[in-house]
């Protein structure tokens, strides 16, 4: 997700076991300037697959992304075809390739004649209800070459509205006999078990829903492997990940560039963590101008709900 899955987002949810992470979008436009947001996005983010994103509109510039990619240690390439961002739509990229199937056939043949390491798509249902094309830009995917598919349940006029369509994504999965990811509004394991069985896919991916609690990955990944749930994370333990990932961005971009990206991703987790009752707290984070304020504040408002929660219990 371009802005959220940053190298530290990446490096924290692999340790708490996620089976693979991928990065923020990289742009072919990205790549030829060689500015210093791309090559964070292509920064390695800790164990397991390094899976790198890339998104294009013409051949050549696609080949381009995916050889910078594989340059720069991908052990997978996912070619995106999913993004309904307008920015990204607009620049006839992302979901609106959904719209021309043969040209989004030549991109993926670019990517995948470019290089050596196995190569992924990502795409969502269709442009639209009149146009819910996935099943055969998968077959076409798979017979260029592509390893694996991933298929978002909305069109890209839905962007994020109402819900994920998972029994739609059974369809790709009929098409083709590579893989099939499923993914779209799974929260949890329930969510994770209900959309396999509905879509057929071999796996999900996780989303949105990992914003301020990136250890869901892996609490997901344990349940479907074992059949068993992991204890949530204590608030202490929840406060140590939000200060691991201020701190990994303030490293990597700077105080104050650090400090801004941050601030969506601790809102996150206090809503995540303190709900409604976290309002106020969130707003002093989310407006402080100070990388060592935040964490103190972070240290706070965890800390101190867990030290009352303690003590509540041995009242009790």
């Amino acid at each position: 997700m371009a802005g959220v899955t940053d190298p530290t987002m990446r490096r924290i949810a692999s340790r708490l076991g996620a089976s693979a992470t991928v990065s923020e979008m990289v742009t072919a436009a990205g790549v030829a300037r060689g500015d210093r947001e791309t090559s964070m996005r292509l920064e390695h983010a800790g164990e397991g697959p390094r899976v790198i994103q890339i998104a294009a509109r013409e051949p050549k510039e696609m080949e381009a992304a995916a050889r910078c990619a594989e340059a720069s240690g991908a052990d997978w390439i996912d070619v995106n075809m999913g993004c309904p961002c307008k920015r990204v739509t607009g620049g006839l990229a992302g979901a609106a390739l959904m719209r021309d199937l043969n040209h989004a056939t030549r991109l993926i043949s670019a990517a995948r004649d470019a290089i050596c390491v196995p190569l992924s798509v990502k795409m969502r249902l269709g442009w639209d209800d009149e146009s819910r094309n996935a099943a055969e830009l998968a077959r076409r995917a798979e017979a260029e070459g592509a390893a694996m598919i991933t298929v978002h349940g909305r069109t890209r006029q839905q962007f994020y509205s109402g819900r994920a369509d998972w029994r739609a994504i059974a369809a790709v999965k009929a098409a083709v006999r590579i893989p099939v990811i499923a993914n779209g509004d799974c929260a949890g394991e329930d969510d994770a078990v209900e959309m396999l069985k509905k879509s057929g896919a071999d796996g999900v991916m996780i989303g949105r829903a990992a914003m301020g609690q990136p250890w869901i990955v892996g609490d997901i990944a344990h349940f479907l492997n074992s059949g068993e749930r992991r204890a949530p994370p204590t608030l202490a333990q929840r406060a140590e990940i939000a200060l691991e990932h201020l701190e990994g961005l303030v490293r990597s971009m700077g105080a104050s560039a650090g400090l801004r990206h941050a601030r969506k991703h601790l809102a996150a987790h206090v809503d995540r963590s303190l709900g409604p009752t976290g309002a106020d707290a969130r707003r002093a984070l989310v407006t402080t101008e100070s990388p060592d304020e935040a964490a103190r504040l972070i240290e706070l408002i965890f800390l101190k709900r867990q030290s009352a929660a303690e003590q509540e219990g041995m009242a009790a």
